[in-house]
């Protein structure tokens, strides 16, 4: 992450002052690092630990030779220094601070004041503002301020004990400054956690000393007595102890360092950008919609005024729903680990290992019915079985389309969820049996050895299984189906096309018909063309078939409130029509 980390301090004689910064360099160490005494030992010291784990620490905090502070940088002069270093963090002549993450070839550099003389004004400037005018209420508390030249600031103000200032505490900030807005302020509740984190140290290693200070002589008392001396020279000349001081923590600076290389460090790789090539698809519309209902049901859900829904009526979220009939989840005992091991692999991995297992025929009957949004029930004992039957058939639909009950001790109706999963004992409704609008397959148990060859090894698990395809209105062997239905089957044959490539077929087959669900949507529900019109505009999709029309209706109600909203927002005037006209 391309930002700095300081730590600043509101001097009483000198005003704000930034005593101790952190930044990321991408290219060597400038001129002198590396050469020297100094340089050996850093190597040597590298070679002994291995190398650096970026993990929850940053590794050793070695001196950097070429963060040294010289005449040349940029920093405050002498004279506008306190000479009991309230103003400075590392002694003159101090290296400072070096890591090196050896992943990403980056160094985290500490040290007074950054060495190039852009970043010293920006720094400089974000401290000023942060100890002056942009403060919080309360003076306490973080802030974001900032702006395209100078770059944004996350800043947090706070107070430290100290027995010998005014009003018994000393002002500081801790700052990060960017040039990126919108990753500082996705980065702001991560940054408040941590940060806030390393003042509470920095607060509770300082009460510890001004609890101490305060039982050995008592400041209140004694300034009560000489309240008509000046106050500037009733403190003996410590108008400025150094911060080491007040927290009587002479790793003081070196923890910091290893506390700020971590922040920038972790913030940098929480968040990663991604680019996305064109408009996103109604899938991904559909999935950020489901996940927002559920962030505004969760934020408004209140578990005391709420009733407890009764067991018989489950509800169906994004999706997928444990019932409430299904057993708890439990830590098993190690014995058992095998056969949780074994039962595991009962379970299908793709829509070619279903074909494969089911038979041509009974998964092309199957098949229709999924795509054309007739109800799929299974019943079966294991529920990972049909889970996992249900994870594989619903890549062929959108997402939309798919609402899925996997387990349940009683029959639910169709328009509820069209994936239904059923314990053996459950009874069906006779009408739903002989219906052209559902389909059943019964998993039993199998009455031979082997029903079907084994290509791969954990198919033997499923032998013991006989899979029985049902319903009320079979699937001739030569209709024709809807296309899309033949193109999947003509994919799931080509042995030269492996699972991977068969899914991306999938996808793209699936919003080829979804970009023919949007024109027949717009012609039909939106601008409200007679039938005639429809007809035309079917031939031209190449959807002009029974199957295929049944399709784009049922894939219809998978479209997104984003684009349904969109294009009712532009429905023509009747201006514009008779213009038109």
């Amino acid at each position: 992450m391309n930002a700095i980390v300081a730590l600043c301090h509101f001097c009483e004689l000198h005003g704000p002052r930034t005593l101790f910064c952190t930044e990321v360099l991408h290219s060597p160490l400038p001129q002198g690092a590396g050469s020297g005494e100094l340089s050996g030992q850093n190597e040597q010291a590298e070679e002994e630990e291995g190398g650096i784990q970026m993990s929850s620490r940053i590794r050793s905090h070695s001196p950097a030779e070429g963060a040294s502070a010289d005449s040349s940088s940029p920093g405050p002069k002498k004279s506008d220094m306190c000479e009991a270093s309230g103003c400075r963090s590392l002694a003159g002549g101090h290296p400072g601070y070096v890591s090196h993450d050896k992943e990403t070839s980056i160094k985290y550099v500490s040290h007074q004041h950054p060495n190039h003389p852009q970043l010293f004004s920006i720094v400089r400037q974000a401290c000023v503002r942060s100890l002056s005018c942009e403060v919080c209420p309360g003076r306490e508390g973080p802030i974001f301020f900032g702006d395209e030249q100078h770059g944004f600031v996350f800043s947090h103000t706070f107070f430290i004990k100290d027995s010998l200032a005014r009003g018994f505490q000393r002002w500081y900030s801790i700052i990060t400054i960017m040039m990126d807005r919108i990753y500082l302020i996705n980065s702001w509740p991560f940054l408040l956690g941590k940060i806030r984190g390393i003042i509470d140290e920095l607060q509770g290693k300082a009460l510890k000393v001004f609890e101490a200070e305060q039982f050995g002589c008592p400041q209140r008392a004694q300034r009560m007595n000489t309240a008509f001396t000046p106050f500037l020279h009733q403190r003996n000349g410590n108008a400025a102890r150094s911060l080491t001081s007040l927290t009587n923590d002479e790793n003081l600076w070196a923890c910091l360092h290893t506390s700020f290389a971590w922040l920038l460090k972790a913030c940098g790789s929480r968040l990663t950008e991604k680019l996305l090539e064109g408009a996103p698809t109604e899938d991904t519309l559909v999935q950020m919609e489901k996940l927002a209902d559920l962030k505004e049901e969760s934020e408004g859900w209140d578990g005391s005024e709420e009733e407890e829904k009764p067991s018989s009526q489950p509800d169906v979220v994004e999706g997928q729903e444990l019932s409430k009939s299904s057993p708890e989840p439990s830590l098993m005992p190690d014995c058992n680990s095998w056969n949780v091991a074994h039962r595991r692999l009962s379970v299908f991995r793709s829509l070619r290992h279903m074909r494969q297992v089911l038979g041509a025929s009974a998964f092309r009957m199957l098949a229709w019915h999924v795509l054309m949004g007739n109800q799929v029930i299974w019943k079966a004992r294991d529920m990972d079985l049909v889970q996992s039957a249900f994870d594989v058939l619903r890549t062929m639909l959108p997402v939309g389309c798919v609402r899925i009950i996997p387990y349940s001790d009683q029959y639910e109706e169709a328009y509820r969820c069209n994936f239904l999963g059923l314990s053996p004992h459950v009874q069906i409704p006779p009408h739903i049996l002989s219906s052209e609008f559902a389909v059943l397959v019964e998993v039993r148990a199998a009455t031979r050895s082997s029903l079907y060859p084994t290509l791969f090894e954990d198919e033997q698990s499923l032998n013991k299984y006989e899979f029985v395809v049902t319903s009320g209105s079979p699937v001739a062997a030569d209709r024709v189906g809807p296309t899309i239905l033949n193109k999947i089957e003509a994919a799931l044959t080509n042995q030269n096309l492996s699972v991977d490539v068969v899914d991306q077929c999938l996808v793209c087959l699936k919003e080829e018909w979804m970009n023919k669900v949007k024109v027949l949507f717009k012609f039909t529900k939106v601008d409200s063309r007679p039938k005639e019109d429809t007809q035309k505009l079917l031939s031209i999709l190449g959807a002009a078939e029974e199957d295929n029309v049944k399709l784009l209706k049922f894939w219809m109600t998978g479209l997104s409130k984003t684009y349904k909203s969109h294009l009712m927002s532009t429905v023509r005037s009747p201006t514009s029509s008779e213009s038109r006209n």
